[in-house]
């Protein structure tokens, strides 16, 4: 055991500092999420292949993970390619001035303890001797289905908007967009919480799955994803966001607010 997590978690050390590579090499910090998306499926597959756990089950979770990191890699990487920087990283690099490069690297190394997280649930769960599927398998395989496609759909709505003219002054209420602020990070979120449904057995160490799903929501409401994603929508929207804000919730999608609502 001690030999597997050792591998995934030099692996993604390794990865992400391919990712640090790649942003210096180009000046596109965009690369960077790519790479950590497409990390984590290299260190899911590799995962699953070091797991002894059912058969079926193994290639369950092998076939989510490739599913996601494929999506999200590829959907990250054409934004990238089509000439989109990420505001985040700009303004961190900014921030940093001459010392950037290196701490640049040592944030990025940080994104590899994150993605050993993830890879770690992804391998209890392909390590779970259950014969699958049990009624909770199937329960959590939904779950994972319909996080995807949800997903998937609110990036392609907030696709579809940007290229509209109303895009340049204006903030996202179409689709999946009027119920939630951020609803492909509620669908982002959703999907590690499968994990763990796939993962718990008698083995006290599969609990240990339980801290992707709550590692992510950390991350994307309160670290790296809604604060500073929402702070440079305040500073380029201004009032518009601020009455969105008012009216939508930020993450848990729910009934829209009227504006005079406290």
């Amino acid at each position: 055991m001690f030999s597997v997590v050792l591998t995934l978690a030099v692996l993604m050390s390794l990865l992400m500092a391919a990712a640090w590579a790649l942003q210096r090499a180009t000046g596109s910090s965009g690369w960077i999420d790519t790479v950590w998306s497409a990390g984590v499926g290299i260190g899911g597959v590799v995962a699953v292949f070091l797991a002894a756990g059912d058969g079926w089950r193994r290639a369950v979770v092998l076939f989510l993970i490739v599913v996601w990191s494929l999506r999200l890699a590829g959907h990250i990487g054409m934004r990238t390619r089509g000439g989109g920087e990420d505001s985040r990283y700009a303004k961190l690099i900014a921030q940093w001035g001459k010392s950037a490069a290196l701490r640049l690297f040592i944030f990025l190394q940080i994104q590899a303890v994150a993605a050993f997280v993830l890879v770690l649930a992804i391998y209890l769960a392909a390590s779970n001797g259950h014969g699958f599927p049990r009624g909770v398998d199937g329960v959590a395989v939904m779950l994972c289905l319909g996080a995807l496609a949800g997903e998937a759909l609110s990036d392609a709505q907030l696709l579809q908007f940007r290229r509209t003219a109303q895009a340049r002054t204006g903030v996202c209420e179409t689709g999946l967009w009027r119920y939630s602020r951020h609803p492909n990070y509620f669908f982002e979120w959703l999907f590690w919480c499968g994990f763990p449904l796939l993962a718990i057995q008698e083995q006290a160490l599969s609990w240990a799955s339980v801290a992707a799903p709550v590692m992510m929501y950390w991350l994307l409401v309160h670290v790296s994803g809604i604060p500073p994603l929402e702070d440079h929508m305040l500073t380029s929207r201004g009032e518009k966001f601020r009455a969105l804000q008012r009216r939508v919730n930020a993450f848990f999608p729910g009934p829209r607010k009227n504006e005079d609502t406290p």
